[in-house]
């Protein structure tokens, strides 16, 4: 079958011209270990497997060589050539029923990460695949194809997660989830974050000596050294994962090219930034097919009847945030009465052609219409409900920022009627579980129907910055939030039936203990055709 390589869509003209003379002396400059057949003296392989999004009819297989001894920081490393890999695909562990094998070039421009698209399979159904060098070979990962596009499905196994900052804590809850075998993990932003570990160490799980990323090299080395972790590694092998990002994977609550500092040094981090999250992400090649300036995040996933996914990009579109000068640091909160740009309609949080996409796929999952989905999903970065503090103060970067834009979309909810709506979000290291209604920034009542339901994730080990009685301030003034908590790091698992939809809120005994045991902190379900959370 064909192959997708890393570089088949670059980001400029100059990058094409590297990829075509890469590919046109990869064959000759192979060194004797890589030849195949040939013993070679260490693992490529550190860094793991991964899927991508589940396709009816393909998967998405990702991989990304390391070089001999290497360290944390590329520049100590010895270099490496271009590479030819092979790929196998099979029906069982052992790779006695293959079902396709090739090869795919591993180019220095890119990081030697490796994006093998495989058509031409059934739907609905499980497979293994790993990756050769020599007579190196990776660690099996297992994929799946996603059911035919409008069949009958009784079940999907979702689980969700964010911010995995590491020095907060361990990933135990990752090995947790490759236990769970779901379906499918939905991340939902900040795989890696970009400071340097803090001067102060009391606390922390762990340390690592790379200085906050500013350069491409800087980026490859963060996401190689959150990839080192194994129990990590297991969560990718396991299942097919669907990604987007928010802010820490470029810089902290960036805002499309509104960053800190030097405008011109900010756009030359936030490219590098983002061709080392494609380098390093389970992602096909359109998402560089629209747009050489940067990466098309959003889009749809299918599982049959049963749910459409709509993945959101809340960084790359977005108007800055109100009352934040360019070139400054985001106040991260305001007293709307001293900030009128908060109520802006011409403010938005997805960008306008993003907006409008949003609205189309909307209206396609509307009641009625012959191929409209049982659950109707929007993945995004953050928390989409009103969130009012005591203080009076409102949040700037989430969606309590943009409010005009937030009023919009819970607008087109309710014009496009899905049978059912939920959101999902992550960002703030806490557990919310709310209900949406027609008024957002008003409590749900009689004349206020709740439309939609949210389930925001708290982080997989990033802290959350504040303490349970001030979150519980925060739900006594808030009639929409159902239940809150900040005390607990973890993920989300979702059984997802015709039926209903089954929440857990799985959370980490210790995030200080790599071995932490994972137990349950909360159970939710949202049935078929009644809106809004209902504790379980």
């Amino acid at each position: 079958m064909p192959c997708l390589p890393c570089l088949s869509v670059p980001f400029s003209d100059r990058r094409r011209f590297l990829l075509a003379g890469g590919l046109a002396t990869a064959i000759g400059a192979l060194p004797a270990w890589a030849r195949q057949g040939e013993r070679i003296r260490h693992n490529p392989f550190t860094l793991g497997v991964a899927s991508g999004d589940p396709e009816p009819d393909n998967v998405l297989l990702w991989t990304r060589l390391t070089p001999p001894l290497a360290g944390l920081g590329e520049m100590d490393a010895p270099a490496l050539p271009p590479l030819k890999l092979r790929w196998e695909l099979a029906h069982d562990e052992g790779f006695t029923r293959i079902v396709d094998q090739g090869e795919a070039m591993a180019l220095p421009q890119w990081g030697h990460a490796v994006h093998v698209q495989v058509n031409g399979l059934a739907p609905d159904r499980w497979y293994h695949y790993r990756f050769m060098l020599g007579d190196a070979a990776s660690a099996t990962g297992r994929c799946r194809t996603a059911p035919a596009a409008h069949a009958r499905v009784s079940r999907l196994r979702l689980a969700y997660a964010s911010c995995q900052r590491w020095e907060h804590g361990y990933y135990a809850a990752w090995a947790q989830v490759a236990q769970d075998a779901p379906d499918m993990v939905l991340f939902l932003g900040d795989y890696i974050y970009e400071y340097a570990t803090p001067a102060m160490t009391l606390g922390l799980a762990r340390t690592q000596p790379l200085r906050t990323a500013q350069t491409l090299g800087d980026y490859r080395d963060r996401y190689a050294l959150h990839k080192s972790d194994p129990q990590l590694q297991a969560a990718h092998a396991a299942c097919n994962w669907a990604v987007i990002w928010d802010d820490h994977e470029v810089e902290n609550d960036y805002a499309s090219d509104n960053g800190r500092g030097d405008p011109a040094r900010f756009l030359a981090r936030r490219m590098a930034a983002w061709q080392a999250f494609y380098e390093n992400m389970p992602l096909r090649a359109p998402v560089l097919q629209r747009s050489f300036q940067g990466l098309s995040l959003y889009r749809d996933l299918r599982w049959g009847n049963l749910v459409r996914l709509h993945l959101l990009d809340g960084r790359q579109y977005r108007g800055i945030q109100a009352c934040r000068a360019p070139g400054q640091t985001d106040a991260g909160s305001v007293l709307p009465q001293e900030c009128a740009q908060l109520d802006d309609p011409a403010r938005s949080f997805l960008g306008w052609e993003q907006e409008q996409w949003l609205y189309r796929q909307l209206q396609g999952d509307g009641q009625g219409k012959a191929q409209a989905p049982i659950w109707s999903v929007l993945a995004q970065t953050t928390l989409f409900s009103t969130r009012r503090y005591p203080s009076g103060k409102q949040s700037t970067d989430s969606w309590d920022g943009y409010p005009a834009a937030r009023q919009r979309l819970v607008q087109q909810i309710a014009q496009s009627a899905p049978r059912n709506s939920v959101l999902l979000g992550g960002d703030i290291h806490q557990n919310y579980v709310c209900a949406v209604p027609l008024q957002a920034h008003l409590a749900p009542d009689k004349a206020n129907p709740v439309i939609a339901s949210e389930f925001c994730g708290t982080s997989i080990s990033s802290r959350s910055g504040t303490t349970q009685a001030k979150v519980d301030a925060v739900v006594a003034h808030n009639p929409q939030v159902l239940f809150a908590r900040c005390e607990e790091r973890g993920y989300g698992l979702a059984e997802i039936t015709p039926q209903r939809w089954n929440n857990e809120l799985r959370a980490v005994a210790n995030p200080l203990r790599a071995d932490s045991p994972i137990y349950t902190l909360a159970k939710f379900t949202v049935e078929d055709r009644r809106a809004g959370p209902q504790a379980a």
